[in-house]
C-alpha cells in the first residue's frame, strides 16, 4: 500500500487520548492484528504493551510528548513517544503504525516529523532509541534512516509487562542513535 501521498496531520496527545490510543498501540505490536504489519512483536511477547495509565504518564511527563498522526478524515494512523533526557538527548519510542498501512513510507514520515519536533521544541541534536535485538529487519530499517548501533545493550523490562508474559527469556534492547546535525539520509526504500 502506498502512503506517500497520504496527507498527515500531527498533534501532541492529551491525557484524554489515552483510552483510544492504548488499543491502537497494542494492535501494532501484539496479538493477531499486529501480524498484518511487519513490526509485530507477537512472537516475542504476549501482553498488552502498555496500559491506559502508562500512556497517560507518558503524555503528561515534562519534556516528553506522545505525537499522533491522523489522516484527513481524522483517523489515527500512527503515533510515537518522544522525550528529552537530562543530558539533552532526544528519545524516540512507542512507535506504532496502523498494521494495514505499513510498508508505504508512512513510518518514515512520522519518524522524520518526530526528529524535527525534538530538534525544534527541545533543541536536541542527537536521538536515541532502543530496539529488541531480535528485530533485525527493524534495526536495518532504522539504519537506512541514519541510526547506528551504539554497542550499548539494555536489559528487557520483564517485570513491567502489562497483563501478559514474554515468550522468550533472552530479550534485551540494542541502543541506537542518530546525529540530527549530520547530512540527511537519502533512501529510496521505506
Amino acid at each position: 500500500m502506498s502512503n506517500g501521498s497520504l496527507d498527515l496531520n500531527f498533534r501532541v496527545a492529551v491525557a484524554d487520548d489515552a483510552v483510544e490510543l492504548q488499543p491502537f498501540v497494542r494492535s501494532a505490536y501484539r496479538g493477531e492484528s499486529s501480524r498484518k504489519g511487519w513490526t509485530t512483536e507477537a512472537d516475542l511477547l504476549a501482553d498488552e504493551r502498555i496500559d491506559v495509565e502508562g500512556l497517560k504518564e507518558k503524555i503528561t511527563t515534562p519534556d516528553s510528548a506522545v505525537l499522533l498522526a491522523t489522516d484527513d478524515a481524522g483517523v489515527l494512523v500512527a503515533c510515537c513517544e518522544v522525550a528529552k533526557s537530562a543530558d539533552g538527548v532526544g528519545y524516540f519510542g512507542m512507535f506504532a503504525v496502523d498494521p494495514d498501512r505499513q510498508g508505504g513510507g508512512l513510518g518514515r514520515r512520522v519518524l522524520e516529523y518526530a526528529e524535527g519536533y525534538c530538534s525544534r521544541v527541545w533543541g536536541v541534536t542527537k536521538m536515541e532509541m532502543s530496539v529488541i535485538w531480535t528485530r533485525e529487519e527493524l534495526i536495518s530499517w532504522y539504519v537506512r534512516r541514519g541510526y547506528k548501533k551504539t554497542g550499548v545493550q539494555k536489559p528487557f523490562p520483564y517485570a513491567e509487562l502489562v497483563n501478559g508474559v514474554a515468550l522468550r527469556d533472552d530479550l534485551y534492547f540494542e541502543v541506537m542513535e542518530k546525529d540530527l546535525t549530520a547530512d540527511p539520509v537519502v533512501s529510496s526504500t521505506a
